[in-house]
């Protein structure tokens, strides 16, 4: 990964402190994610992929990909926020018109503290559990089975009020970020 962020740094002619300074990081946190030294929060990896103006999963990316892009279940990239509430394992393999994550939303948490927006759409599928979409300060409860699509612009935010894990598919369009 630090190695994919400092490619798309360079090719934006970005030193690691303007990263640092748009990512509202320290330039010290950015040299040690490209070594590889440390890794970075879901939140801090959000916001330096907005800055590279690419999706988050594509700092991860093999840019070697085949036609036919096979993704097998043990050799999925996975994302866990800091205090690993929420995990995305993304299930398509990159580079596409689409991404498509598996997410696990532990119980009783939240995806982030508040919504946040990315231009993309998104279409959200709950696969077990029951699960809770904000979209715009409204509510809309979701059970196994029920599934939902917004625009992404909007602020949104994923909870998880029972005491049980909820699984979920998330598709997006474009890649979002």
């Amino acid at each position: 990964m630090g190695e994919r962020i400092r490619a798309l740094r360079t090719a934006r002619a970005m030193t690691a402190t303007d990263l640092a300074k748009a990512a509202s990081v320290t330039p010290g946190l950015i040299s040690q994610v490209e070594r590889g030294i440390t890794d970075p929060s879901l939140e801090t990896l959000r916001r330096i992929a907005r800055v590279l103006d690419t999706p988050v999963f594509n700092l991860f990316q093999d840019t070697d990909l085949e036609r036919v892009a096979v993704v097998r279940r043990d050799r999925r990239t996975a994302l866990r926020s800091p205090h690993g509430e929420i995990t995305y394992q993304r299930v398509s393999a990159g580079a596409g018109k689409i991404e498509v994550l598996e997410g696990l939303l532990d119980a009783g948490t939240v995806s982030s503290e508040t919504g946040w927006s990315h231009p993309s759409d998104e279409c959200v599928l709950v696969l077990a559990g029951q699960l809770v979409l904000e979209v715009d300060g409204e509510r809309y409860d979701l059970d196994r089975g029920d599934s939902a699509s917004f625009d992404s612009l909007l602020p949104h935010r994923y909870l998880n009020e029972t005491d049980e894990p909820t699984r979920f598919l998330l598709s997006v369009a474009p890649p979002g970020y």
